[in-house]
């Protein structure tokens, strides 16, 4: 009995202010609290506000049987306690439905998971309490910043007790193997314990969260239907089709008048047509299907770009510049006794302002890539040129280092 398995991510970063050069040393506030509210109250109101209603409509209409995971950030969650209480309402009242499950992650969506282990870690117990205290729920299954994976990060996330682990269904690491079935982190990383892998199925996942609304693409328009059809074709060839997107598929990069929430709200009943398919979560699909084989992930991968690396978020001289320097400024800052007149509170702000400025998407804004993936990096920056983000981001950390850190200097060349 296959299932359709929608997972969503949602996120906001704390975007950085325009901060020159002559503002260090006399600015210490890095964050543009204007342009962080008026985007999260936008995309509450075109995505997260009319998205949740739908969901809850067809969770309704479903009896439970429609069910959805998402994945929702610390920093999101911040955001909306702030600027939109509504939105952080309606993740609740879906919560309370009981056919939600909340994934647990990285607090800031950060890379810590490849460079700073214990800072993932402290991340992730971070945001795995707020999942409890905000839903009721204790995560059972992680997902990394971006789908980042590897084995490595299998070990990491395996010895946090999760149950499974979703990622990118990389054509490289899959070989002939198709990513509707499930698979599990080598034996031999987990220690014994079973720890097993979904793999998002890129190919349809992508017909609705990029191609949907080109009317280039031989398949527009998409209808419910359609799409019902090619989930159909996998019965006998798979167990579970991995739906994985980012949340703001629905409103923000596809506008209402694309018809997006119209091909949601009819896909469940022309899925279900078919009696042998269900919808359910990342645990219940980890409980109900067994592990196919092992399957090793000997480089790191992601959901990003053509080539599903970390090269939209290292892949350039200036943003490993950025990244190093971050992490090495974070491992001094907990080591830093505290300077005269601070209270006992503020060692914890200053973690809290740094790790806000390891979200990923400030490495992102510094992609110098071209052609079709430059043109994605260039729709979600708010900078003209990665290189304005680079001088932008590296002019707060030197205020910071210079501020917060005055005995410390970098090992290599200064900023």
């Amino acid at each position: 009995m296959p299932s359709v398995c929608f997972y969503f991510q949602v996120h906001q970063p704390y975007r950085v202010k325009r901060y020159s050069y002559f503002q260090i040393k006399n600015d210490h506030l890095y964050f543009d609290d204007d342009k962080n509210g008026t985007v999260l109250k936008k995309v509450a109101e075109k995505c997260y506000l009319p998205t949740n209603a739908m969901m809850l409509e067809l969770i309704k209409r479903y009896s439970g049987e429609f069910r959805i995971s998402y994945s929702v950030t610390g920093t999101a969650i911040e955001q909306m306690k702030l600027y939109c209480p509504e939105a952080l309402k309606s993740f609740e009242r879906l919560a309370e439905t009981g056919a939600v499950e909340f994934i647990d992650e990285t607090y800031f969506h950060s890379l810590a998971a490849v460079y700073e282990p214990d800072e993932f870690r402290e991340q992730v117990a971070q945001h795995r309490a707020l999942m409890k205290s905000l839903f009721g729920q204790t995560p059972r299954v992680f997902r990394n910043t971006e789908l980042i994976y590897s084995d490595e990060v299998g070990k990491l996330v395996s010895e946090l007790g999760f149950d499974a682990i979703i990622a990118e269904g990389v054509d490289d690491v899959l070989g002939w193997r198709s990513p509707n079935y499930l698979y599990s982190v080598p034996r031999s990383i987990t220690g014994g314990r079973e720890v097993k892998l979904l793999l998002k199925n890129y190919r349809l996942s992508d017909d609705i969260a990029f191609r949907f609304s080109n009317r280039g693409w031989p398949e527009w328009p998409l209808s419910a239907e359609k799409f019902a059809g090619w989930v159909h074709q996998i019965s006998g060839n798979g167990d579970v089709l991995n739906l994985f997107m980012d949340y703001e598929t629905f409103g923000e990069h596809q506008w209402i008048d694309t018809g997006i929430f119209e091909f949601m709200r009819h896909l469940p009943e022309h899925v279900l047509k078919k009696p042998d398919w269900n919808f359910r979560t990342v645990s219940q699909v980890a409980d109900l299907y067994p592990s196919r084989a092992e399957l090793p992930f000997h480089r790191l991968t992601s959901w990003a770009d053509i080539e599903r690396d970390l090269t939209a978020w290292r892949g350039n001289r200036i943003q490993n510049s950025a990244l190093e320097l971050a992490y090495q400024m974070g491992r001094e800052l907990k080591r830093r006794d505290p300077l005269p007149g601070e209270g006992p509170g503020f060692a914890n702000e200053l973690l809290d302002t740094w790790r806000k400025l390891l979200t990923s998407d400030h490495f992102y804004y510094m992609c110098t890539k071209w052609f079709a993936d430059g043109d994605v990096h260039a729709y979600f920056s708010p900078y003209e040129s990665p290189y304005e983000a680079f001088i932008n981001y590296m002019n707060v950390l030197r205020d910071f280092r210079e501020r917060w850190l005055p005995a410390w200097r970098p090992p290599s060349a200064s900023v």
